[in-house]
């Protein structure tokens, strides 16, 4: 058969899968990529606003306006287009002042971004005319703006008080969360550590040693992080939402504005259209790339490919993992849990010292614990290797550990655009 062909960094590699019984390819379905950005963007934010005024009939020229971005590990969604339009239309047809807005970095617990990394995120001209911050998760300065009803008591950055606040993102299905994107630019991306410990806890089970099985890719209704996460973004009343939905290749294909929750909720829709999988048979090997970079500039972004192709893969089958993860395990703690693997104490330690890493790295251990997973990355075999992730440099040495004879194989080129899921199964 034709070799199948898969990005791995900013390679693509070549895979021959001789001897199976049969390759299908899982991708999302097709989306008709917007041909005119700016005319469409304009559209988004007037006309086809969903649940709210227009933007111009909420911002006036004496505004003070935060607008928040996702970081560089989701530069897939290419923001940069998007946010030097809003910039236009601020300063432009509203008449805002560029010293009245900031672009505030929605990190998380991740790392600060470089100044160069700010500048590619808000492209080079709106980063010289426009404040561009990263948000600190451990600052002095946070703001208490309330506490939801799960008991998270939500501290965010003080840019998101008093001001004008638009939430800029792209929604894509969430492991934990059900759906990134949207109220998660306020929690976990503005918030302090301590408020998104609080509200990512709910990840575990409160009664069994592993995740919570409310919880999951897709889920919103009833999954106890998603709605906290609601309730906390409630707390800060954003001003407006801009929702971004791009194909595989980093294309956009919807942009979805308005009302900071309606607007996100209808984006998630038209992303578990298009990316929901449906399947017939658990297969016996899948191979899966996370799309290349920066989708794979990490195992901590790159494991959503991992998990989803969990979903495709018959329990003791094969996983054939491509992230190259030029930046290892991406937050700084992330390899730190494998002491807690070796003691056998990871599900209490993680629950006494809970962190969004910590719940990563569990998740990807829950996974590897089921399937063959060999893995072509940069990553030293020794790192991962008591994750039960079996890690190789040399693409032919990896295959030469999988007998594909015979065998039902699914081969995801975009992992983490890629839902599968059981026909008649959630």
């Amino acid at each position: 058969m034709e070799a199948v062909k898969l990005c791995y960094g900013e390679q693509v590699l070549e895979l021959n899968l001789d001897g199976a019984k049969s390759v299908e390819i899982l991708r999302e379905k097709d989306m008709p990529v917007i041909p005119h950005l700016r005319e469409a963007f304009l559209r988004a934010i007037t006309v086809d606003c969903v649940g709210s005024p227009p933007l111009d009939q909420l911002i006036s020229g004496d505004d003070l306006v935060t607008i928040v971005i996702s970081d560089i590990t989701r530069f897939w969604m290419r923001q940069d287009k998007v946010v030097a339009l809003l910039v236009e239309y601020l300063t432009q047809a509203l008449g805002v002042p560029y010293g009245n807005i900031v672009i505030l970095v929605a990190l998380g617990t991740h790392r600060p971004q470089t100044d160069l990394e700010l500048q590619t995120l808000v492209t080079p001209g709106v980063y010289e005319k426009v404040r561009v911050l990263n948000h600190d998760c451990m600052a002095g300065d946070l703001r208490f703006v309330g506490t939801t009803s799960l008991g998270t008591q939500v501290y965010v950055n003080p840019l998101a008080v008093g001001r004008k606040v638009i939430l800029t993102g792209g929604t894509v299905h969430h492991l934990m969360a059900g759906f990134g994107g949207g109220r998660k630019s306020v929690v976990p991306g503005i918030a302090g550590k301590a408020t998104i410990n609080q509200n990512h806890i709910h990840s575990l089970s409160p009664t069994l040693p592993c995740s919570n099985p409310l919880i999951g890719v897709g889920r919103l209704p009833g999954n106890p992080v998603n709605e906290d996460m609601d309730e906390a973004c409630a707390l800060v009343e954003p001003a407006f939402g801009i929702n971004i939905v791009v194909n595989g290749h980093s294309e956009h294909c919807h942009l979805v504005c308005g009302h900071w929750q309606g607007a996100w909720e209808k984006s998630c829709q038209i992303v578990s259209d298009a990316m929901g999988v449906p399947i017939g048979y658990e297969a016996d090997i899948v191979v899966v790339s996370c799309g290349g970079f920066p989708k794979d500039i990490n195992l901590y972004q790159g494991v959503k490919s991992l998990l989803n192709a969990s979903r495709a893969v018959r329990e003791g089958g094969d996983m054939i993992f491509l992230a190259e993860c030029r930046e290892g395990g991406g937050a700084p703690e992330y390899f730190s849990w494998i002491e807690s693997v070796k003691t056998g104490t990871l599900d209490a330690d993680l629950r006494a010292n809970f962190s969004i890493a910590g719940y990563i790295f569990y998740a990807s251990c829950e996974a590897s614990a089921k399937y063959n997973v060999h893995m072509l990355t940069g990553i030293p075999p020794e790192t991962v290797a008591d994750m039960k992730l079996h890690a190789y440099d040399n693409l032919d040495e990896l295959l030469s550990r999988v007998d594909f004879t015979g065998k039902r194989v699914y081969v995801m080129p975009y992992g983490g655009n890629t839902v599968p899921s059981l026909k008649n199964n959630p």
